[in-house]
């Protein structure tokens, strides 16, 4: 059985969000109303400018795109998610991608998971040389157009839900695993694993790692360094 490694992508090895990224694409090229970002405008600036939060910026951000992508054709999504792919594939933090490149070449299974669509998350995913993907399905109609139903959502809500299922589905192990995330949603699957490690973690998870001992690591400009957290137990 493989040994496995499991990411989280958006703030974790991407350097912002698909789903972000997306939405503004599909507004770029007339897919969404070109007015839907000012939806999310507040909350993007107070969050630029320390001053709200990032989870009321990505809800509100969500919360335009389960608005507008009913009734978009798969055709417009499809080469949306291309144009992010292309654009943003470089755009990564240089610990993960050095961490993911390195467990590619120890033989481990990769495995990502997210909650952004996961049209979006394939073709950057798979370039990334991840072996399973796994992200939130939207459901298509008869005409190939979205419907705005999310499918399978109990199951992509929680992350380890995903990692169960994957074990079973690909043969793994959790022997020698290893998981990387940001956030505190992120970690229903750290606590699965040999060796979480909490990557600029929000405040959630970091209070989570100091309790656990676990490995909490922050990239900031140039500068990769960890910070102690004390040897859990």
């Amino acid at each position: 059985m493989k040994k496995v490694a499991i990411f989280d992508i958006d703030g974790t090895l991407f350097r912002s969000s698909l789903l972000i990224e997306l939405v503004d694409i599909l507004v770029e090229r007339g897919a969404f109303p070109q007015d839907a970002p000012k939806a999310y405008a507040k909350d993007k600036e107070r969050w630029q400018n320390r001053q709200g939060s990032y989870e009321n910026y990505i809800n509100k951000t969500v919360k335009v795109f389960m608005e507008n992508i009913k009734g978009v054709s798969y055709e417009d999504f499809s080469s949306a998610t291309e144009i992010v792919s292309k654009r943003y594939k470089h755009r990564l933090y240089r610990y993960t991608r050095a961490l993911l490149k390195r467990l590619k070449k120890q033989g481990y299974f990769l495995l990502a998971i997210s909650q952004s669509p996961k049209g979006v998350l394939d073709p950057f995913g798979k370039a990334l040389g991840f072996d399973k993907i796994y992200g939130r399905l939207y459901e298509l109609g008869p005409s190939e157009r979205f419907t705005g139903v999310i499918t399978d959502l109990h199951l992509i809500s929680n992350k380890a839900n995903i990692v169960k299922r994957a074990i079973q589905k690909e043969g793994l192990t959790l022997e020698g695993s290893i998981g990387v995330g940001d956030t505190d949603g992120d970690i229903s699957f750290l606590e699965m694993v040999e060796t979480p490690i909490c990557f600029n973690p929000n405040k959630g998870l970091y209070k989570h790692a100091r309790r656990n001992g676990w490995k909490v690591v922050v990239e900031r400009k140039d500068v990769i360094y960890e910070i102690p957290t004390g040897k859990k137990g």
